[in-house]
């Protein structure tokens, strides 16, 4: 089997998985684009642990975590199955002394709102890693680089989260903030120059990037996508906007 891609997806709004939006267009499209994955591992902004966890069930539920919200977007299932085999292939790869199943949690509005545009039918099992708390931002990009060998069993890897988060300074219009801006074009350029050290070390990069990321769970899933890049390949981006002020919608497919 060829090599699969990688992904980052800039979720935004849980709304994206019902509305029809320039960001659902622009995923259906990509999720078009991708080859058929055995199965998926998605990294989610919204699944914080101590600890690193791996769900190992065999049928995720549907995870309503947030309030406020149309019965529309209450009414939606994603009814993908899990993948106990590919949660122990992440625990044999990691350690199982740093890793650890979960048979609670299920696919978060990060993973489903997101999977429900890329894979419509929701058959294709999904497992999703947890964000441990503990961990700096030079070890969950580490943690990235141990589940590269995924690429090549036929696992896509999914990271759902926003490069620009800062949902104190939102804005619910079609507007973006020039810092907001701003430091997306610098993560952006980053990107393409394969340069994920200030990427890393984005608490060096000053006051566009302490406001853009403000807390930082939104933007630790990119870190787990260039961790599973290598040099020199093809980058791809999507969904190119910052919106409300100050939520970037960027999306990457590196591969």
């Amino acid at each position: 089997m060829n090599r699969m891609p990688v992904l980052f997806v800039g979720h935004g709004s849980p709304m994206n998985a019902i509305e029809d939006n320039e960001f659902s267009r622009a995923w259906t499209v990509a999720g078009k684009a991708l080859p058929a994955p055995k199965a998926i591992l998605c990294v989610s902004a919204h699944w914080e642990t101590q600890g690193t966890q791996v769900t190992a069930m065999e049928k995720p539920r549907t995870i309503y975590d947030f309030y406020g919200f149309p019965p529309e977007l209450y009414a939606l299932t994603y009814s993908a199955p899990g993948s106990p085999e590919l949660a122990q292939r992440v625990i044999d790869l990691v350690g199982a002394d740093r890793i650890a199943p979960d048979l609670t949690w299920g696919l978060d509005h990060g993973a489903w709102s997101v999977l429900s545009r890329l894979f419509p039918k929701a058959d294709v099992p999904v497992v999703q890693l947890s964000l441990d708390v503990g961990k700096n931002a030079q070890a969950h990009y580490d943690l990235g680089r141990q589940l590269q060998p995924l690429r090549d069993e036929g696992v896509l890897i999914v990271g759902s989260g926003n490069i620009v988060h800062n949902l104190r300074m939102v804005v619910f219009e079609d507007t973006a903030y020039d810092w907001a801006v701003s430091f997306d074009a610098k993560v952006k350029q980053w990107i393409l120059d394969d340069n994920p050290e200030p990427i890393i070390n984005y608490d060096r990069q000053g006051r566009e990037a302490a406001l853009a990321i403000n807390s930082a769970e939104h933007y630790k899933p990119l870190l787990y996508t260039l961790g599973a890049r290598d040099p020199g390949e093809p980058v791809h981006f999507f969904a190119e906007k910052v919106w409300g002020g100050s939520l970037s919608m960027r999306s990457v497919r590196i591969g």
